[in-house]
């Protein structure tokens, strides 16, 4: 007799019941939220304020022809960009900032980088060569350009007391355009290599031994090491100050303003706008597209800076 079989078994599977939907905002997450916003809230307001808002007043200001002081404006467009970049001072001015701005950032950092490695050494009275290599970064910066002042003024500077003992001549710092820059610059270098050297001197001293060590035993002398070991690891320490010294050059105006109060040769972008604004002309829309222009610079070397530059940082 045969069997017939009408129905053949089958696997049954238990369909799971679905998975209760998670709360979007729980009680936890309510409570950090409140506790961010506690926290960032009244600093973004501050930032927004101060920041922000002063920003886009600016650049409303640079669309209008305005005399600091009128209650009346007209509005130009851009005339006023247009005007800066066709006058004669336009190449005098940002071949200036670059002179400016290149010499102190390579000098700041070439020189603090050789007082770093000095100060890195283990002998005695470093403690106090550190201090004193970084006290003038936290000086303000009208003392320390009135004290240099003293010191090259042409006719009782210093510095014009020593040259005559030995038969020289004073250079004329202050009335000559070139040696009023030149000035200047050295003044501003001495006053950031203490933050430069600081810096480094950091940087050099996180190095990891084990890798310096390894190399000393593999026969490499000492600039070998730093050259083709240290350089490279201080690679992100070399890119920090890079942007952080180039930012505070093309911004440098305390110096400038107390040691050359009429911009001899030393008008940078930040003291012309000062000095349109504030000076003889006290064209007010003029000097905010000045300063237009500088945060523009600013912002187009730090994204430059970010995306070229970062790529040849080593991390590790």
């Amino acid at each position: 007799m045969t069997r017939q079989l009408t129905d053949r078994p089958r696997a049954v599977v238990e369909a799971k019941p679905p998975a209760a939907p998670r709360a979007r905002w729980s009680s936890r997450t309510r409570r950090d939220f409140v506790v961010f916003l506690a926290l960032a809230l009244p600093n973004l307001l501050l930032i927004a304020v101060f920041t922000y808002l002063p920003l886009f007043n600016n650049i409303y200001y640079s669309t209008l022809d305005w005399t600091l002081g009128s209650a009346s404006a007209t509005v130009v467009g851009f005339d006023n960009y247009v005007t800066f970049f066709t006058s004669s001072d336009a190449t005098k001015v940002l071949g200036t900032t670059a002179v400016f701005t290149v010499i102190t950032v390579g000098g700041s950092m070439v020189l603090g980088l050789l007082v770093a490695l000095a100060l890195n050494s283990k002998i005695r009275g470093t403690t106090f060569a550190r201090s004193a290599v970084f006290a003038p970064y936290v000086l303000s910066g009208v003392g320390v350009g009135l004290v240099w002042l003293f010191i090259f003024d042409p006719g009782y500077g210093v510095l014009a007391w020593l040259l005559r003992g030995l038969g020289q001549q004073s250079p004329q710092w202050i009335n000559d355009p070139q040696l009023s820059l030149v000035m200047v610059i050295i003044v501003y270098v001495w006053k950031n290599l203490g933050y430069c050297a600081v810096v480094y001197l950091a940087g050099l001293q996180s190095l990891p031994q084990d890798v310096m060590e390894a190399a000393s035993l593999d026969g490499a002398n000492g600039f070998r090491r730093f050259v083709s070991m240290a350089l490279p690891l201080l690679s992100p320490t070399t890119f920090f100050l890079l942007i952080t010294t180039m930012l505070s050059s093309l911004q440098a105006f305390d110096l400038i303003r107390i040691m050359t109060p009429l911009g001899n040769g030393t008008s940078t972008l930040i003291y012309e706008a000062y000095l349109q604004a504030f000076g003889a002309f006290n064209r007010a829309g003029y000097s905010a597209a000045i300063s237009v222009i500088l945060f523009a610079i600013l912002l187009i070397i730090t994204v430059l800076q970010l995306r070229f530059v970062e790529r040849k940082v080593h991390y590790s």
